[in-house]
């Protein structure tokens, strides 16, 4: 009986943890690419929708622990890219393109092979200089904002060291309690405080294809599907992957519009829903992830007055929050990318034009930093054949 409670609280821990270590940067990245707030919010409760929503359906339909988020890597990757031709329709259009890449993968295993071929290494790369950015956050937020910043980064350091687990929701209290006293000083909110949803008509512009839509998918599949599979197999339960990818493809394609960027499987959180520690029989704690679903619902409904009362704090605070949050993606994409010697320059120039950030013809470093890391390591890779021994020169 205590294991049957259990599971249920362990499915809304995950889904409080997965919300409160990433939203910050989920609003970083739609302000980025040019949302309003009023806009990122409404972004911020159809993610939580339709993660709710897919999750009730997988976790009936197949009995099995699987839990759906948002693209973390993908919102670090938006912060980076910046405002593109045609502003938030076309970014909104190219949210849309990545829901049918992500529903296409489902349906054509080549694009599934063919995302599996850019070499992992090059990926997290990308990843990682995207994400540079955002992790320095903190470090400016010091200087620029140090007895706001200070609690919140001292707040983090504590609990890093008590429960590692909970070090970025604790720095999400105490930015709450930071905003809090901000806001009574300035003399109150302005904002809505009621859940609204904004529709935007799409556009699609090349520098929005090439610069978000095709960035967001490899980051989206390399950076959250397929750990997230990789994750699920290690407690012995196997994703149904066509299913899965139609479900988290018509979920992004259905929120785009409302400002979503992408849903995906959970790779970070997935564990907190699949362990022994939620139920010792595997085939009950899919009632952890069915909780969560329920919890997702929950937090759509809270998610814009959260961003109203959020965005009235420094953006200096915002993004400290945002750049801890970040650390740990950080870390592992460098251990990804510069742990194939092989592939090491190729990496490295991957990683520092994608952290160089800008844009050039109006697309973003993201798809530069691959196409540079790309093309290095065919060039190398010839260079290496034709010096091998055996070789004709």
């Amino acid at each position: 009986m205590e294991h049957s409670s259990h599971a249920p609280v362990a499915g809304v821990v995950a889904a409080l943890v997965g919300f409160t270590s990433s939203f910050a940067v989920v609003l970083a990245g739609l302000t980025a690419v040019g949302a309003t707030p009023a806009e990122a919010g409404s972004g911020l409760a159809v993610l939580c929708l339709v993660q709710g929503v897919g999750v009730l359906w997988l976790t009936l339909r197949h009995r099995t622990p699987l839990l759906l988020a948002w693209s973390t890597p993908g919102a670090a990757m938006l912060a980076a890219t910046g405002a593109v031709a045609g502003g938030w329709p076309a970014a909104i259009g190219a949210f849309l393109l990545t829901g049918a890449l992500i529903l296409l993968t489902g349906v054509w295993s080549r694009l599934g092979a063919l995302i599996a071929a850019i070499p992992p290494a090059l990926a997290q790369a990308m990843l990682a200089g995207v994400v540079l950015t955002l992790c320095l956050a903190p470090v400016h937020g010091l200087s620029a904002e140090p007895w706001a910043v200070g609690p919140i980064v001292l707040c983090w350091l504590v609990a890093l060291r008590l429960a590692k687990r909970w070090a970025v929701p604790v720095a999400f209290a105490a930015t709450l309690v930071v905003v809090g006293i901000d806001v009574a000083r300035a003399g109150g909110l302005s904002g809505s405080l009621l859940p609204t949803l904004d529709w935007t008509v799409p556009t699609l512009t090349w520098p929005a294809v090439l610069g978000i839509a095709l960035p967001l998918y490899v980051v989206t599949m390399a950076g959250q599907n397929v750990p997230g599979t990789a994750v699920m197999a290690s407690y012995g339960y196997r994703v149904p992957w066509r299913e899965t990818m139609t479900v988290t493809g018509l979920g992004t394609v259905a929120g785009a519009t409302f400002g979503g960027h992408a849903v995906n499987l959970a790779a970070i959180t997935a564990s907190m829903t699949a362990s022994p520690d939620v139920h010792p029989d595997p085939r009950l704690r899919w009632r952890a992830a069915h909780a969560a679903g329920w919890t997702y619902l929950v937090l759509a409904v809270l998610s814009t007055p959260l961003t109203t009362f959020v965005s009235a704090a420094p953006p200096d605070v915002v993004g400290t929050v945002a750049g801890l949050a970040l650390l740990a993606t950080l870390a592992s994409a460098l251990h990804t990318a510069m742990g194939d010697a092989a592939r090491r320059e190729a990496a490295a120039i991957t990683f520092v034009v994608a952290a160089a950030g800008g844009a050039f013809l109006g697309i973003g470093a993201a798809f530069w930093a691959l196409a540079a890391g790309l093309g290095v390591d065919l060039l190398l890779r010839h260079h290496r054949r034709a010096e091998a021994p055996g070789s004709d020169a």
